[in-house]
């Protein structure tokens, strides 16, 4: 397992592959997911921190074993975050792509289950919305 991270501060992507390298990994999956306009100028998000920890390091525990993972890396920020900002990134190596694959819709699908993270969608014209 290598990082497990909730920040405000913005994700260095390439640092995150750079450091995940092992001779045993053949290749990496990167899920970046950034603020989309639909509509909304912005979005602000919030967590209970210390049980998303745990919970984000559970699943990439649980992922590691499944898929047979060589690395993963989860980091969520929280914060009012505008247009094209990155807000989550998974690094899930693996010695084949399809472990890789597999394993990160694994990690991405059980973070937005059940890790207590939340955000406020802040429309343009003014309105706050709450949703998980």
């Amino acid at each position: 397992m290598g990082i497990i991270a909730i920040t405000k501060d913005d994700i260095d992507i390439g640092r995150l592959i750079g450091d995940a390298k092992k001779p045993e990994t053949g290749g990496f999956v990167v899920f970046v997911g950034t603020v989309r306009d639909d509509g909304i100028e912005a979005i602000d998000f919030e967590s209970f921190d210390e049980v998303a920890l745990e919970d984000l390091k559970n699943i990439a525990g649980e992922a590691e074993e499944k898929y047979s993972l060589t690395s993963v890396d989860i980091v969520h920020r929280n914060g009012l975050l505008k247009i094209g900002e990155n807000i989550l990134v998974i690094v899930a190596g693996a010695a084949h792509r399809e472990e890789a694959f597999d394993g990160c819709r694994y990690i991405i699908d059980e973070i937005k289950r059940y890790v207590p993270i939340w955000k406020k969608d802040i429309s343009k014209g003014g309105k706050e919305h709450w949703h998980a």
